[in-house]
């Protein structure tokens, strides 16, 4: 339900960016459609990230989900023929060794949640390049909506969709206090409506490297503030499978970018 209220609070914010700029709400139904199955994807990768943060804390959830962007350069090599890059080719051996000495090392001695967390985040990982590809092909179909109206519709649509999906879980409906609002409230409008309005006015306008660097920070401050906020016991091994992991993000969020520049 978490979720559900971040998509609809932030599609709010997003719908009313829209009346502002005087953007058109309708082209057909086609690019509808195609925000509505958008929405679809983006709550089941919601659920599933929701759920590892949960078993595994934010830090590694979000990591895992982090490594969508090796999946997507592997997606666009194996069946969009893309380009091969020495960045590709050396960011999946570093990924696996990463994850080997945060979690496979040790996988006898982790219980089922934890080790049920794990899956969900690499889960989490393709369900978030599926929708990152299907958010892709719905701004380059036949009369699009602005990147702003189709985030209005991806928004309701997943808003719809999780809450479905905490119905069926028994999950409840009513935010029960003050803080909870502003939590909600704070994450719908942050992380649904700036974070992306922002990431995708200026995406373009920065070096690839400088880019990938910056979105990097999002992992890195995941797994500091699971350290310091939420005292999450971490040993050295892990520290270092995490930097190599973030490493590994960072290959592939800069083999993408050059391709997509080029």
């Amino acid at each position: 339900m978490a979720g559900a209220y971040r998509n609809l609070f932030g599609g709010l914010i997003l719908i009313a960016i829209a009346l502002i700029n005087k953007e058109r709400l309708w082209r057909g139904w086609k690019p509808i459609c195609w925000a509505i199955l958008c929405g679809l994807i983006f709550a089941f990768d919601l659920t599933l990230w929701h759920k590892s943060v949960h078993y595994i804390g934010p830090g590694l959830s979000t990591l895992l989900g982090n490594l969508q962007v090796i999946i997507l350069t592997g997606f666009g090599i194996a069946v969009l023929k893309e380009k091969l890059t020495i960045r590709f080719i050396v960011s999946v051996p570093i990924a696996l060794i990463g994850m080997v000495l945060i979690f496979i090392w040790q996988w006898d001695q982790l219980d089922i949640v934890y080790k049920t967390g794990i899956i969900l985040g690499l889960t989490t990982a393709f369900s978030y390049a599926g929708f990152t590809l299907t958010l892709r092909r719905s701004q380059t179909i036949e009369n699009a909506l602005s990147p702003v109206v189709n985030l209005v519709f991806v928004s309701f649509a997943a808003a719809v969709f999780m809450a479905i999906i905490g119905y069926t879980q028994d999950e409840s409906f009513i935010i029960p206090d003050k803080q909870s609002w502003l939590s909600l409230i704070a994450y719908g409008i942050l992380c649904q409506a700036a974070a992306w309005f922002l990431i995708s006015k200026s995406l373009p306008k920065v070096a690839v490297s400088l880019a990938g660097l910056i979105l990097l920070l999002q992992p890195i401050l995941a797994f500091a503030w699971d350290i310091l906020f939420f005292d999450r016991p971490t040993r050295a091994v892990e520290i270092i499978g995490a930097v190599m992991a973030l490493i590994a993000i960072y290959l592939g969020i800069t083999s993408r970018q050059e391709k997509q520049h080029d």
